[in-house]
């Protein structure tokens, strides 16, 4: 099993092409949660997340004829990107499969750094089973996303920098896929200071290791269905699993209207972009998943900010509505000279600022002398948008919210 010594030898070899990355106290996250929160910023790390360290750390102990062969992998996209940048570093031959529908930016990114790219698979799941047959076909190494001991050690130097900044750390909170994060940093954790506490989290829509932990066994999900790409695998690995069990302290998940929140949050107070899988620490500590002492030292390991921007629009977007702060509603007006100016008059009564009206006579859904309308409104909490919609209806008017 990985051990503290594997993950000292790691941070030597990962020294040269990873970044010691930012420890930010946050007096945002502090105040809102009463604890003393510290945000390990692993999304500054060269491409965009913590997978350049496990990357680096696997390509550099293998054995020659490996290297000469090549490597292939599969990934969601952070791995994809870390295996590309650090088998191009050591003049490695890299082939990585991603599933069809990757974010194009992590596409893109991957082909960038120097990889060839194949798409295969509806899921991460299906695109490891594809690189599995280039693995036979071609000979290739297959570099595991995380069921490695050497990619956890690697990516176990996120703990020990964690320590170096932070002596005094009390709990760590890690997103968790695959396990292969949470197994690394645990390990360095656990092995420096066995009192400090490491929470793991997963998405809803793919929490694998919850249910796991719960039957006693590993489980392995029909699908997955997460905003969290990044951690959208159907089960956890073996070896990763067997570290979980031992080293890791609980296991929460949070759904995507909370990381949706947390995300929006964190890019609005704290001006700083994460994407899915790199929110669910913050949005576990945010709506208080798992318990915890007022001014107790957390530190939120937020793993990445390889976002799509369709998908950030996407959560923004769900991160507002959740917050009350954008409402789209629909309700029908009588097809009359200044029918619509009452409405909008009333919205502006009540402080209801409009971004975009949708004015539609044709609508089969109302009568011919009606016209259907549907807007978009910028609102300041979930009392404000009660607010509105009982003014609208108190004028008579029948009230559908949409978002």
């Amino acid at each position: 099993m990985l051990e503290l010594a594997d993950v000292l030898a790691a941070r030597d070899r990962v020294a040269e092409t990873s970044r010691h990355t930012p420890l930010d106290y946050s007096h945002t996250f502090s105040a809102m949660t009463g604890a003393d929160v510290h945000l390990k910023l692993e999304t500054f790390q060269r491409t965009g997340a913590f997978k350049i360290r496990g990357a680096t750390n696997r390509i550099a102990t293998l054995p020659e004829s490996d290297r000469e062969a090549g490597v292939v992998t599969a990934s969601a996209g952070n791995h994809a990107q870390g295996v590309a940048l650090a088998a191009s570093r050591m003049g490695v031959s890299a082939k990585v499969v991603m599933p069809e529908n990757a974010p194009i930016s992590k596409v893109k990114a991957t082909r960038s750094y120097g990889a060839e790219v194949v798409l295969a698979g509806a899921d991460y799941d299906e695109a490891a089973e594809h690189a599995h047959e280039l693995e036979r076909e071609e000979g290739r190494y297959y570099l595991h996303a995380f069921d490695d001991e050497m990619v956890m050690a690697g990516q176990g130097t996120i703990g020990l920098e964690i320590l170096e900044d932070l002596p005094g750390v009390e709990t760590v909170v890690v997103p968790i896929g695959g396990g292969g994060l949470i197994s690394g940093i645990a390990t360095a954790l656990k092995g420096k200071n066995p009192d400090i506490r490491v929470v793991g989290v997963q998405a809803e829509g793919a929490s694998s290791v919850a249910e796991s932990l719960r039957k006693g066994e590993r489980v392995v999900r029909d699908s997955v269905d997460t905003i969290a790409d990044g951690i959208a695998t159907r089960t956890v690995g073996e070896k990763t699993f067997e570290i979980i069990k031992q080293r890791v302290d609980e296991v929460v998940t949070v759904g995507d209207d909370e990381i949706a929140v947390a995300l929006t949050t964190l890019l609005e107070r704290g001006k700083t972009l994460v994407e899915g899988a790199g929110a669910v620490p913050l949005a576990a500590l945010l709506f208080e998943k798992f318990d915890f002492d007022e001014d107790e030292t957390i530190v939120p390991a937020l793993c990445g900010g390889n976002i799509d921007m369709n998908m950030l629009t996407t959560v923004i977007v769900r991160g507002l509505v959740e917050t009350g702060r954008y409402l789209r509603l629909r309700t029908v007006l009588h097809d009359r000279p200044g029918a619509l100016e009452s409405l909008v008059g009333i919205l502006s009564d009540n402080s209801a600022n409009i971004y975009a009206i949708q004015h539609d006579r044709t609508s089969r859904d109302v009568a011919m002398n009606d016209a259907e309308v549907e807007l978009d409104l910028e609102t300041r909490g979930h009392a404000h948008v009660e607010q509105v919609v009982t003014a609208l209806e108190d004028h008579g008017y029948e009230v559908d919210v949409l978002v």
